[in-house]
């Protein structure tokens, strides 16, 4: 281990720390979505994390917006599920996004229709997507402020 290693897990605490307490001021049940969100985007430059940040917030709206409509109508279906997740790909590439898009599309596709709860998919799928808006700015934002610490050059 050495001071960078120190230095990138310091930085990573403190963001993922700020994001989960955010999401908890906003009583989210899954505030620590947020806190995964924000360690996602502080892993990497703030360039890196700009452009996955951006695809990671097309991708989640997206997925929450397709999983409250499909788990509304077609409760936990197969056969919904599967046609969300095709379409949700084919939407992402006729809008040129990127394939990280579609990875979260799905992923939050998933979650929406595939976790059982008291609460009605509406309701999760806006949490997920307001826990991904919470995570994704606190992570650019520390990112930006305290930049990912490179080696030093020899």
């Amino acid at each position: 281990m050495d001071r960078l290693d120190v230095i990138r897990s310091a930085r990573t605490a403190v963001a993922a720390t700020a994001s989960l307490l955010i999401a908890r001021l906003f009583k989210l049940p899954e505030a620590y979505r947020a806190a995964v969100t924000t360690m996602v985007v502080t892993q990497s430059t703030l360039g890196v994390a700009l452009t996955i940040s951006s695809q990671r917030f097309l991708g989640t709206a997206l997925g929450a917006a397709m999983g409250a409509l499909l788990a509304t109508y077609f409760g936990s279906s197969i056969t919904a599920f599967t046609a969300g997740v095709f379409v949700a790909g084919t939407i992402c590439a006729a809008l040129r996004l990127h394939r990280n898009a579609y990875r979260f599309a799905g992923i939050t596709l998933a979650i929406v229709m595939l976790v059982s709860g008291a609460e009605p998919a509406v309701v999760l799928a806006v949490h997920r997507f307001i826990e991904v808006s919470i995570g994704i700015p606190v992570g650019l934002i520390l990112t930006a402020w305290w930049p990912e610490p490179q080696p030093a050059a020899w």
